[in-house]
């Protein structure tokens, strides 16, 4: 089956730039939609963006604006460009896949990654 591995999280200073990356192997990546979540430290895992397969994008309210979602299906790969920064978006990020179209709840991903550390400073 499918597997997610992000890449990408780090250190960096709030109104700072970070970009995501999710590689992914198997077969099935580019009929799937590809989402991010992020778990902030003490908190529920919760969700950020997604795209689908024909690179329809979603995004929670909170990051509209500041991050971009998209995919690149000839490297199975899926981007998430954060600029921006705040303090709250600290967490630890993992990227998820689905064969519905477009969700934003967690148990509609099937695959999910290790995840990758954002930590955002003052």
């Amino acid at each position: 089956q499918g597997q997610l591995v992000e890449s990408g999280g780090g250190l960096v200073q709030a109104g700072g730039s970070l970009r995501l990356s999710c590689a992914a192997s198997g077969r099935t990546f580019s009929s799937s939609s590809i989402g991010w979540f992020r778990q902030p430290p003490g908190k529920e895992r919760e969700f950020v963006a997604t795209i689908s397969r024909n690179a329809g994008t979603y995004y929670t309210a909170s990051v509209k604006g500041r991050f971009t979602i998209s995919r690149d299906n000839a490297k199975n790969t899926v981007y998430l460009q954060m600029n921006s920064l705040k303090l709250e978006d600290t967490a630890i990020y993992y990227c998820a896949a689905t064969s519905r179209w477009i969700s934003n709840s967690a148990t509609d991903y099937s695959y999910w990654g290790q995840g990758t550390q954002v930590t955002v400073s003052a």
